[in-house]
């Protein structure tokens, strides 16, 4: 797909000292690699002294990325410190997503690894044999019901269905009302004019979101032991007496984490076989591909390109001083376009040596508790997909999630090709 050519600008002509990689206009025209490009080659480490969210270091090379996002104890992703999301997502700090909200991906050891702890397990290998069969069935139903030779927004039809399908097993959440998660999750990562029309409503809809769990919660408190989320944070003593703003926060967490990641990956493997022809010709040939493809599909849309952290004591990455209280941007999307780390890093590859070897899901205590269910959910859509369709074609521009954090799409017009 062609970028929006009135927004392209000369890159090379920037003075470095006005980068700022935190516009969210750049990840929407689709510009923004061309940025990473330029701070990679010629300041890796790299200080924007004047930004909408303030002041803040960008970390764009892989090795640097993995040292800080291992390294906890100078890099804190402590909400009370900063949090992990340059600028809070755009809130203002008193209702700040990830500060007036607390959640353990913003928390720092002990508390983290205590709450983390909790909801491993219903994304362990037990339970993921057991959602199998039911993904790939459900994933069956939605492309099944879709017309062939028909214009639809893949976003819309698949890629949000299932995954919020998905999310409500997790959650054994009332089934049809399952697209309030979809719109929960969109309200946590939106600003005015990009999903919500002021911060009243933002407040509203996420107060509404905790009330709602909160019932779930108070039915499930002392009832039989389930595998779900609610029931498992319910049940334990590191969770159970959370206080709202925790509660909520927790869920929040779990929703854009079990939603957003894995809905944008879906959209983004569409375009990129579509911009890459041959790897799609790749991919009809051997489906056997499939399971290192949703790998280079995970590195290749990177769904969260950035996390943040707060520098705990003075340090040095890449040569460069980083001060105590320093925000640190880690770009996992510009980490993932390293090519002294990743052979060929800028072309799509779905049968790549090593396609596990990515920033998509971080490193460390905060790696991604749910990258299993993501792949899951990658793998049996491509493997239905495949069966059914010999080409899903892009047929409009697709539209870019306005935002710095969450690298997405909110709609793909496509048409489905049958074999």
């Amino acid at each position: 797909m062609s970028t929006n050519q009135a927004t392209r600008i000369d890159v090379s002509k920037i003075l470095l000292d006005e980068i700022d990689v935190s516009d969210p206009m750049l990840f929407q025209n689709d510009t923004i690699g061309e940025y990473f490009k330029r701070l990679r080659a010629e300041d890796p480490v790299h200080y924007c002294a004047k930004s909408p969210n303030g002041p803040y270091w960008s970390v764009t090379k892989f090795n640097d990325i993995v040292r800080v996002d291992t390294d906890h104890k100078t890099f804190s992703s402590d909400a009370a410190k900063g949090g992990i999301v340059l600028g809070g997502l755009g809130v203002p700090t008193e209702v700040s997503a990830m500060g007036g909200l607390e959640m353990f991906i913003a928390m720092d050891p002990p508390k983290h690894d205590a709450q983390r702890k909790v909801v491993s397990p219903v994304v362990g290998p037990n339970n993921l044999e057991t959602l199998e069969p039911i993904i790939r069935e459900r994933a069956a139903n939605i492309l099944d019901s879709l017309p062939v030779g028909e214009e639809i927004d893949w976003v819309d039809k698949v890629s949000i269905e299932l995954t919020t399908m998905t999310l409500a097993t997790l959650f054994d959440f009332p089934w049809e009302e399952r697209r309030k998660l979809t719109r929960w999750s969109d309200v946590l990562t939106a600003s005015p004019g990009n999903g919500v029309d002021s911060w009243e409503q933002w407040q509203q809809e996420l107060t509404e979101c905790g009330l709602y769990f909160k019932n779930l919660w108070d039915q499930r408190v002392g009832g039989e032991q389930k595998h779900d989320l609610i029931s498992m944070l319910a049940a334990s003593p590191a969770t159970a007496n959370m206080p709202f703003h925790e509660f909520l926060g927790n869920l929040m967490l779990l929703i854009v984490g079990g939603n957003d990641t894995t809905r944008n990956s879906i959209s983004g493997g569409v375009l990129a076989l579509n911009e890459n022809p041959a790897e799609y010709a790749k991919l009809m040939n051997n489906p056997g591909l499939i399971p290192s493809m949703v790998s280079e599909i995970i590195r290749w849309q990177s769904p969260i390109t950035s996390m943040m952290r707060t520098a705990l004591s003075d340090a040095e990455i890449g040569g460069k001083k980083i001060r105590e209280g320093d925000k640190v941007v880690m770009w996992y999307l510009s980490g993932n376009r390293d090519s002294e780390v990743i052979e060929r890093a800028d072309e799509f590859l779905i049968d790549r040596k090593n396609p596990r070897q990515h920033l998509s899901f971080g490193f460390g205590i905060h790696r991604c508790v749910g990258n299993r269910v993501a792949e899951l959910q990658l793998r049996i859509i491509w493997e239905e997909i495949v069966k059914r369709f010999s080409k899903v074609e892009v047929v409009g521009e697709p539209v870019r999630t306005l935002s710095h954090v969450i690298h997405g799409f909110t709609k793909m017009p496509v048409k489905l090709h049958a074999h």
